[in-house]
């Protein structure tokens, strides 16, 4: 079965960077993007980030855009969101997404907080 797991949350200061994980499994990694979203208290699922199957396009938030970088690798199977010059708005729990024979994945997040 598809599976999404999400590593590497933690606590941050303010302008700091972090980086996190997506660990995949259960499907042809080769053959799908991969999307992260994230989710502040209180507010909606919001999209962050998506890479094409073989990493060739990559879209961003407006939030993110310049900040946040996505990378995939194939050959383990893991996703990547590179988050520098983080701030207050970017506290959420972040999720990875695939979209697999019109199914939605998703990971069990994990959290992000940018403290001062």
């Amino acid at each position: 079965q598809v599976q999404l797991v999400e590593s590497g949350g933690g606590l941050v200061q303010f302008g700091g960077s972090l980086s996190l994980s997506c660990a995949a499994s259960g499907f042809t990694f080769t053959d799908y993007g991969i999307s992260w979203y994230r989710q502040a208290p209180g507010k909606e699922r919001e999209f962050v980030a998506y890479i094409t199957r073989r990493s060739n396009s990559k879209s961003y938030g407006a939030s993110v855009e310049g900040r946040f970088t996505i990378s995939k690798d194939n050959a383990k199977n893991t996703a990547y969101l590179q988050m520098n010059s983080l701030n207050f708005d970017d506290t959420a729990i972040y999720y990875c997404n695939v979209l697999v024979d019109d199914k939605d994945y998703w990971g069990q997040g994990t959290q992000v907080t940018v403290s001062s």
